[in-house]
């Protein structure tokens, strides 16, 4: 980096049920950003999906109070993206913008679309792509993905939340051929542990599918088993980075929402007490599952061992992990030494770089 500050937009809030935990990485990354290397321009979307700009935007949607910002309109001048504010019906422009930092979680955040309008911009941005962050999202298809690698997964199904709506008996009998109770019951397409329910009859299974129903239109029913709870960072995009793996003690009979950012009963353990050969192998599938779905700059993957033997089973990948105080992706780099103000600075350098390869396609048929 030269010494001239790159212009970042810090983009966070969003449609999806994690809106609260995107505010709660931001706060983190504003906290720990370099101020010398970066000006930071704070872009908030709603609940609603307006996107709002202005003095201390993460203060006022922490506050819930959006009196004081402006509509923030993104603009693609020439070769300049320009970040304008709607102020009293006429566009004043903000400033140019170098890249962008979507600290969004979950839908219209990390699954593809917001990856999509960056990509329609030509616009630097943290994280991974459109294919892999929309892949990654959806937790059947990556399921899907991985069966056909051959890395072990849990049995699991998938209905639509049409089914369950009109027929949530044939899904029941039908989530009772997947594996004996317990079974655990997810929307597809979310993170944060948001609307996951453990169901061990099937009174908690008919619940537990309504409430998952709520969040998504696409439901995972997975075998459940006694695991013990694995992650593991991995950072970069050619090169990587793959942290040791680190466990966390639920609080709860899972790692469930309230778990994690409410009741802080959970805990983590960094490194994860496991033996050397069981640390290669989650680390060999965590590298191939980041490479299985062309993931990009950053991704934490989760693993569960099952206690009474030791199988180690992939559960998901997040393309865009939590960067709160208690999130586990930074704290696992940081045991490897990267400080959460360097892995910012990467993960910047990651996006320049991305970019930059991007650039490198010819957009011509001619020789």
């Amino acid at each position: 980096m030269n010494s001239k500050r790159l212009n970042l937009a810090l983009v966070f809030g969003g449609r999806s049920g994690e809106h609260d935990v995107s505010l709660m990485s931001a706060r983190s990354v504003m906290s720990s950003i370099d101020p010398e290397k970066y000006q930071v321009w704070q872009i908030g979307i709603t609940r609603k999906g307006d996107w709002l700009t202005g003095q201390g935007a993460l203060e006022t949607f922490e506050n819930h109070d959006f009196e004081a910002l402006q509509p923030a309109i993104l603009l693609k001048e020439g070769k300049t993206l320009n970040l304008y504010a709607l102020n009293e019906g006429k566009l004043e422009k903000v400033s140019d913008i170098d890249v962008i930092f979507p600290i969004l979680h979950g839908p219209y955040g990390e699954d593809g679309t917001i990856q999509g309008y960056f990509e329609m911009l030509d616009v630097a941005y943290v994280g991974a792509g459109v294919l892999g962050s929309s892949l990654a999202m959806d937790k059947g298809l990556t399921k899907d993905v991985m069966l056909n690698k051959d890395f072990p997964v849990l049995a699991y199904g998938l209905f639509t939340r049409n089914a369950i709506e009109n027929n949530i008996e044939a899904v029941v009998e039908e989530s009772e051929t997947i594996a004996n109770y317990p079974l655990f019951i997810k929307p597809a397409n979310l993170g944060s542990s948001v609307g996951i329910s453990k169901a061990k009859n099937r009174e908690e299974l008919l619940k537990a599918l309504r409430l998952a129903a709520k969040y998504d239109r696409r439901i995972l029913v997975e075998r459940g088993i006694n695991a013990r709870e694995i992650e593991v960072s991995v950072l970069g995009n050619e090169a990587l980075i793959v942290s040791e793996p680190g466990e966390v003690i639920p609080g709860d009979e899972f790692y469930s929402y309230d778990d994690k950012y409410i009741d802080g009963v959970a805990q983590t353990l960094i490194p994860a007490d496991l033996s050397p050969e069981i640390i290669e192998h989650i680390q060999n599938i965590a590298v191939q599952v980041y490479k299985a779905l062309d993931c990009a700059g950053l991704a934490r993957v989760d693993f569960l061992m099952d206690r009474d033997t030791n199988e180690i089973f992939f559960s998901e990948i997040n393309t865009m992990p939590g960067f709160t105080p208690i999130s586990m992706y930074p704290k696992l780099l940081n045991h490897g030494g990267i400080t959460y103000t360097e892995l910012i600075d990467r993960l910047i350098a990651l996006a320049l770089e991305r970019k930059a390869d991007k650039d490198k396609t010819s957009r011509s048929v001619k020789a």
